[in-house]
């Protein structure tokens, strides 16, 4: 198992601390989360990416229908160049809830859904050398420009893609066996899922051919109690997750106290399970 902090937020100069302070402790990732209006999740990427060597970076998550997927191919691959392709990319439909401003984005689930996949198709299009897409949302063609464009090509074809995947429908799962990583989310179950829903997702990836693809457990771990913080861990490495995300999502992000908390988890180090 691997171990990874989402950043809950704070200032781009905070975040960049906070994962410098990630590699140094010892932890083998560092996510942010990609908001409407805020810090720019790939400026801040960029930026942690020439002052790190080692940890994995990437987005939890990018709500890929909601932006150009082209554009989005264009940073994360500019990111995999800086880091030298330590770059993930985790995409999802989009969260519609009552805290997010509005946007004027589309808000059917269908439609998000289809957007979805047609992203990851044209951007994987984009970054194994391909100049032409043709969708039913999404047309791209390269113009005069493309041998420039070709420079900003990723460092691997293949950049890792984590997707939400929504057990146990079909379609969602189905998705996640396209792409190298799992993200679940437990239907009826929510923030209560334990290590054997986990397991479950495991099997069904697994018995589809899926037995490399990452799944992600994700949760909070006490700092001052290193044997309490790997018991908790133990169980979902058990059940076949290979990565733990250490979280801190309750309100407000950016506040002093949680930065405090941030800090502290972080220096402590990551919970590996012996």
């Amino acid at each position: 198992m691997r171990y990874g902090m989402i950043l809950p937020g704070g200032s781009a100069p905070e975040q960049l601390r906070q994962a410098m302070m990630a590699e140094e402790s010892g932890w083998d990732g560092v996510f942010v989360w990609e908001a409407a209006y805020g810090v720019d999740a790939w400026s801040l990427l960029a930026a942690v990416a020439v002052r790190t060597t080692r940890v994995t970076i990437g987005t939890l998550l990018t709500p890929l229908p909601w932006r150009r997927p082209w554009k989005v191919a264009s940073q994360v691959a500019t990111v995999d160049q800086l880091s030298g392709g330590r770059v993930v990319l985790t995409v999802g439909i989009g969260a519609i809830t009552d805290d997010l401003p509005l946007t004027g984005e589309v808000t059917e689930l269908k439609e998000r859904a289809e957007r979805l996949d047609e992203g990851i198709d044209l951007m994987r299009v984009l970054w194994e050398g391909g100049s032409v897409y043709h969708g039913r949302f999404y047309e791209y063609e390269a113009g005069t420009l493309d041998e420039l464009a070709s420079m900003g090509g990723p460092v691997r074809p293949r950049i890792p893609i984590w997707t939400v995947a929504v057990w146990p429908r079909a379609k969602s799962m189905n998705r996640a066996l396209r792409c190298e990583g799992a993200v679940p989310q437990y239907e009826g179950i929510g923030d209560d899922a334990q290590p054997e829903h986990a397991r479950a997702v495991r099997e069904y990836l697994d018995a589809r051919g899926g037995s490399g693809i990452d799944l992600v457990a994700q949760g909070e771990t006490p700092a001052e109690d290193p044997e309490a913080a790997r018991a908790v861990v133990a169980r979902w490495a058990e059940a076949g997750c290979t990565w733990w995300l250490e979280t801190r999502w309750e309100m407000p992000h950016g506040s002093a106290a949680r930065m405090r908390q941030v800090t502290e988890r972080l220096k402590a180090g990551p919970p590996r399970a012996a």
